[in-house]
């Protein structure tokens, strides 16, 4: 069977299949609805205080990132608007309180589910998640207790909620397998955060495993197979020892530099979401932040961060990371972000539409200028530098860097400290700016190259769209050359030129980006030592005959199959 590779490692145990379906909800009519309303606020705030309670074993077991996810189901069920739509079906058609929960939060479900943006896609899975266990709560229905679950097993699930992960012990899970999800889902990001290998999205799973059944299954390539011969099953251990072999032995390349075997340094970061990332990222000996997405700071809550609230994160990450580069990304967000207090209509092509830089121009004193000033402030700090998103050409880049410009007169105004030499770069994402390059490099400070969203804006590719998901692909010749311009373009003018893209920990990747001069690649903390493993085994002049031989074929096919065989 095959599904989706969500967290590397080799997964072999006994199943445990996890049934947490919820019953069917009967509308069923009620004589005392205030009394109804008081059980459901009641049930309410219980379940606020359970979910706040596995939101702090959570943060223990893995990290404030993680923990955010529950703290969000926590917000979201204290949201007036919420509650009042539950309370008022409950008072005005006097239907008992799990009918009136199911309603609600399900219309909310469908809503979410129907975006575009994976984000969004995943707020269903929360919404879903808070339904159920509200509906539970009032029902009186005990939830699945996963702690219970035996040393050497794989749990497998429909799904994995939050609120099921915190519960769990790394300890005695061998590995978790799903029916829905993706590698962006939160039962994938959990099970790396966790450090569990994991398959998600196996459609047929729950046809054919049945407890305690034997399942073996790779988490890279997501292939499973359910009670294997002998043979196949001395494949998996063998395949599992090596993986536990590998990851043991890149603890030995913790504190190396990041060179190749020629000389030519480069420098490994990673890509955070909040401050607490900047500390997992030194855990994994990361040489500096590639990536700070601010936009978590606005999310999973009911009005803006202040000027002061950003700063004190973009501080604290500065001084976490103690004068390695740190890089922070402005807002990021549009029209496929559902961020009510932002009051913006949602895009016909949000992807295309008003968002990012283009929002932040159109709003510069409510959104723009706070971010900016903190920005400034924090970069008293530390190395801190600022990337401008979503540029398409050196008009926008212009205005972005005026703007920066503007809250710099302020400060010296009000006579407040900053890094007057702060670095504005440019994240080139966009077909248009990478055939600007040559232009844009000669005003920005630096370049780092968003490969995730360079593939879907040069293939035209909704990388989100599973029938065309085909199609998506950085091995595609015209991504490759796209990639290659921009590296030579900021080379040419003496800017560094870094990756914040997935591509840049792709180990088929690695080995061009090389040839071609790339300086600093970032990615998730866990893939670092990897990635500093695979530099240190290259000599780049020996890398520039592969590099030309890749960009020599016509086809993505091509590509791939030959730097399958290199690497």
């Amino acid at each position: 069977m095959k599904g989706t590779g969500a967290s590397s490692g080799i997964g072999i145990g006994k199943a445990v299949i996890v049934n947490d379906v919820l019953p069917e909800v009967l509308k069923r009519y009620i004589d005392d609805a205030d009394r109804e309303i008081e059980v459901f606020m009641e049930k309410l705030e219980n379940t606020k205080k359970e979910t706040a309670r596995l939101a702090g074993i959570l943060e223990e077991k893995a990290s404030e990132t993680e923990a955010q996810i529950l703290n969000g189901h926590v917000l979201l069920m204290s949201d007036p608007a919420l509650i009042d739509e539950i309370t008022g079906i409950i008072k005005n058609e006097k239907i008992c309180a799990e009918s009136a929960i199911d309603s609600v939060c399900g219309n909310y479900a469908d809503i979410f589910a129907s975006m575009d943006d994976e984000l969004m896609q995943q707020r269903a899975a929360d919404m879903k998640d808070i339904r159920n266990r509200l509906i539970k709560a009032v029902l009186g229905i005990e939830t699945v207790d996963t702690a219970l679950i035996p040393a050497g097993s794989i749990l497998v699930a429909q799904d994995l909620t939050p609120s099921m992960t915190a519960g769990l012990n790394p300890e005695n899970i061998c590995g978790i397998v799903t029916k829905f999800g993706g590698r962006t889902s939160h039962s994938a990001i959990l099970s790396r955060a966790l450090e569990i290998p994991a398959v998600v999205g196996a459609a047929d799973i729950l046809e054919y495993v049945n407890d305690a059944d034997i399942v073996c299954f790779d988490g890279d390539s997501g292939e499973i197979c359910i009670n294997p011969d002998l043979k196949t099953l001395a494949e998996y251990e063998g395949k599992r020892d090596a993986f536990l072999r590998e990851r043991s032995e890149l603890n030995s390349y913790r504190g190396k530099t990041s060179q190749t075997l020629d000389g030519v340094r480069v420098e490994l970061a990673a890509n955070i979401g909040n401050p607490d990332d900047a500390k997992k990222a030194l855990e994994y000996d990361a040489e500096g932040i590639g990536l700070f997405r601010t936009e978590f700071l606005f999310m999973d809550r009911n009005t803006a961060p202040s000027e002061n609230e950003q700063f004190e994160a973009y501080k604290s990450v500065a001084l976490i990371m103690g004068g390695k580069p740190v890089i922070i990304r402005t807002l990021d967000i549009g029209g496929d972000k559902e961020i009510p207090y932002m009051n913006i209509e949602k895009d016909e092509n949000p992807f295309l539409g008003y968002r990012a830089v283009r929002l932040c121009l159109d709003r510069k004193d409510d959104i723009y200028k706070p971010q900016l000033r903190a920005l400034l402030r924090a970069s008293a700090f530390g190395n801190i530098k600022i990337m401008i998103p979503f540029i398409t050409g050196v008009d926008e880049f212009r205005a972005a860097k005026a703007a920066v410009l503007e809250a710099m007169k302020e400060l010296d105004l009000e006579g407040i400290k900053y890094n007057r030499g702060i670095e504005i770069g440019v994240m080139m994402e966009t077909a248009a700016a990478s055939i600007m390059a040559d232009v844009i490099a000669k005003e920005a400070d630096f370049f780092s190259i968003g490969t995730n969203d360079l593939t879907q804006y040069t293939l035209a590719v909704d990388r989100g769209n599973t029938k065309i998901s085909y199609l998506y692909s950085t091995y595609n010749p015209a991504v490759l050359r796209s990639i290659r311009n921009i590296i030579y373009a900021g080379k040419n003018a003496g800017i560094s030129v870094g990756m914040c893209g997935e591509a840049a920990a792709d180990p088929k990747m690695v080995p061009l980006l090389l040839a071609w001069g790339l300086d600093e690649f970032s990615m998730s903390a866990s893939s670092i030592l990897k990635t500093r493993k695979a530099v240190m085994g290259y000599d780049t002049a020996l890398l520039k005959e592969i590099a030309d031989k890749a960009l020599s074929f016509a086809t993505e096919e091509e590509v791939r199959h030959y730097l399958e065989g290199i690497c």
